[in-house]
Formats: structure tokens, sequence, C-alpha cells
């Protein structure tokens, strides 16, 4: 299969490494800056580079878009009606009129439009919902995920387009749902313009769960932390630790005789455990998934529809953001446009 690579950057190149090490996989590099494509020739000399994706597409089955976020759109766009399928790295698309444009152009040219949700594909985030779904924690109270660190800023979207697809997405996972309700903070420290520093919340009305994210490109140190709070249990999953990904804590509050309205509370404390996961590069997992997509017809797991539920929740939070209020998410029929014409 041939498969192009959009966009040498961080992602790209991360791609292009993993595509060109699974069998039957020739990979070829798209980026307009030379420099880019001369390191990419030395890094990868089996790979063909292309400056453009027009010149690319007729030597290509498929393609993975890895460029900066608001030049997703219009590549998914020339990629869906050329008929190759695409892999987009998050956030699908930087507006929802857009992303709902993006779902319906890819049901009607037939071709897979995939979005790179990386958690989704990660053994610990698997694990955590093998563990609600199981009601090992009890009834989940809430979710709470910090995603920080020291940059990496970027020139075209804020925090919250850049960081928080991961948290929303992997929120969305875990509980099955979206959220019918979004809040969101934000600040803008080292930058006049742009928010560097957010939290959102996210309410999920219909099943009593609200998730509270914090992102921040201005933090000294690295935080990827994800506490899911339960009635039984609670449990953290922390990407940075090398042998204990998820701690399980028997710890709990009880009101005194099942009383919620009242105090004390009565504090329960027993072991922690860390469960054994077996880990697999979850971009690799991830980029085997959508080749089994086009190859085999595979069921998409983080189909386009995925996406467009995150930038949903992203673009509501802006709008949280300028008006400093909650947004209430619309239906998903009155959210998505009218089909539009194909060519």
């Amino acid at each position: 299969m041939r498969i192009g690579v959009v966009g040498f950057g961080y992602w790209g190149s991360k791609h292009a490494r993993v595509m060109g090490g699974l069998p039957d996989v020739n990979v070829a590099i798209v980026d307009s800056d030379e420099d880019r494509r001369l390191s990419a020739a030395m890094t990868f000399p089996a790979a063909t580079t292309f400056s453009n994706l027009d010149e690319a597409l007729h030597c290509v089955d498929a393609v993975v878009i890895a460029t900066p976020p608001r030049s997703h759109a219009p590549l998914i766009k020339q990629a869906l009606l050329a008929g190759v399928h695409v892999l987009v790295e998050k956030p699908m698309a930087t507006s929802t009129a857009e992303a709902a444009e993006l779902v319906d152009l890819a049901e009607r040219c037939g071709v897979v439009l995939m979005v790179g949700h990386t958690f989704e594909y990660n053994g610990a985030v698997w694990r955590l919902r093998e563990m609600i779904d199981r009601g090992d924690l009890g009834r989940i109270f809430y979710i709470d995920s910090s995603r920080l660190s020291l940059g990496l800023y970027q020139s075209d979207v804020n925090v919250l387009w850049d960081l928080a697809p991961h948290d929303v997405s992997i929120a969305n996972y875990l509980l099955g749902t979206t959220p019918t309700q979004v809040s969101a903070w934000g600040t803008a420290h080292a930058s006049r313009d742009m928010v560097d520093v957010a939290h959102m919340r996210l309410d999920y009305e219909s099943i009593g769960v609200t998730a509270y994210i914090h992102v921040s490109w201005l933090d000294p140190a690295k935080v990827r932390r994800i506490t899911v709070a339960g009635s039984a249990r609670m449990a953290v999953y922390d990407d940075t630790s090398a042998d204990e990904r998820i701690r399980v804590y028997d710890k709990g509050v009880e009101a005194e005789a099942g009383d919620q309205q009242h105090f004390p509370m009565t504090y329960r404390h027993g072991d922690i455990v860390s469960p054994y996961l077996s880990m697999e590069e979850p971009l690799l997992v991830e980029d085997r998934h959508f080749l089994a997509c086009v190859r085999d017809g595979d069921l998409c797991n983080t189909p386009a529809r995925s996406g467009y539920e995150v930038v949903r929740v992203i673009d509501a939070a802006n709008l949280a953001l300028e008006t400093g209020g909650p947004v209430p998410l619309l239906d998903e029929a009155a959210a998505t446009p009218p089909a539009l014409p194909v060519g």
C-alpha cells in the first residue's frame, strides 16, 4: 500500500517511522518546506518526497495528514475528492461546520476518514474503560485530566485546540457518550492573543458525570494524568510513569448512615494496586488499524463522526471563553449542516 505522510513535523515524522516499518507499505512524504523534505529524504531514503499534495495524490492510496490544524479541512477535502483514504491528526478541523461537512463528504465519497485520537489506542486507556464497564470503580463521580508542559506553542490555534482534543476524546471514550454542556476559562499569558492556559468543564448530564480538563503550554513540569473517581474505587492513569501507568486506590468517602445531606463523612482507606498492562506503541496500533480499515474494510474505531464530536466540544469551549458562561451542545441533527454537493 502506498501511504503519503503530509507534513514532516513532530507527528508526521512519527507516522513516517511507524508506517515505514510496517510490511508491504511504501511511504511518500509531502512537505512544502525544502529543508524538511531534505531531512525526510536523509531519514527515510526509500521514501519519495513531494512539495505539495497535488503532486502526491496520483501516487498514493491513502494519506496521513499531520500539518497545522487550520490546514486540515482543505487538505482532507482535496484527498477525499480524489478518492484517497485519510487519517488526520487531531483536531479533524477547527470549526463544527467544517467537521460536519467532512463527515458528510467522506460518506458520500465512500472512503475512510479516520481521526488520530491516539489515546483511544492506548492500552492504559483501554484498561480504564474495562474497569468502568465492569463496575470495578462503582458509580463514576467525575473525571479529572491534566495535560501540562512548557510549550510547544502553536501559531494558528490556542492551547484548547492543541491539547484538549486528547482529553475530550479520552473522556468520551471512557464514558461511552458525549457531553451536553461545556464551560471554559482561559488566559493568554506569554502571548497577547493566544490562550496558553485553560480549564474546561464537561457536563455529561445523561449519566450524571462531570469531566474537568486542565491544559497548559506554560508549566515547568510535564504532566499527563487522568483521575477517574468512583464510589467504590479511584483510578489514576499517569502517562509519564515508566512502570505503573495505572494505580487503583481502594479509597473513598461515605456519608454516615448513608445520608449524603449531612456530615460528618467517613473515609475508607484500602490497598493501592497497579495492574499489569501489556503496552504496545499506541501510534503503531493506530496506524495498523487504519491500514486494516482501508485494506480489509474493518470498522473504524475513531471515525470521522468521533472527530466531529471532539471538534464540537472544543468549538463550544472557545465560545465559552468568549462569553464567560456555559455553552449547551446542540442536538446533533441541528448542529449538522445540510449535505453539500460533491465536486
